[in-house]
């Protein structure tokens, strides 16, 4: 698996494997990218752990709204995707918060 943070408000949209641009037809499925329960906040500003498959070597992110993109840059290309290590030190470092569904699940 590999790892990376994105900052509330932005959404992802294309996404490369080692064969170029993610092809739905070739692939038969979306790739494999799913926003943990777990964020950081930095300057005031929540950023979600996501996780992805491996084949995943670059992620293409935006701004959701025309508001936000308005006070940033219009687009990022994410391609130094982080290993499981690097998440936990990175977490490590800052402060983290988790969200919760299922309290029972954590305090059994």
């Amino acid at each position: 698996m590999k790892y990376f943070f994105l900052s509330e408000g932005w959404n992802i949209g294309r996404v490369w494997s080692s064969d170029g641009l993610w092809q739905i037809t070739a692939w038969r499925r979306q790739p494999d990218i799913q926003r943990m329960n777990i964020c950081i906040v930095e300057n005031n500003e929540l950023l979600w752990l996501y996780r992805t498959e491996e084949a995943v070597l670059t992620i293409e992110v935006k701004p959701s709204t025309s508001e936000i993109a308005s006070q940033t840059i219009g687009q990022v290309v994410l391609k130094r995707l982080m290993s499981s290590e690097q998440v936990i030190e990175r977490l490590n470092t800052a402060e983290a918060k988790c969200q919760l569904q299922n309290i029972h699940l954590v305090t059994q």
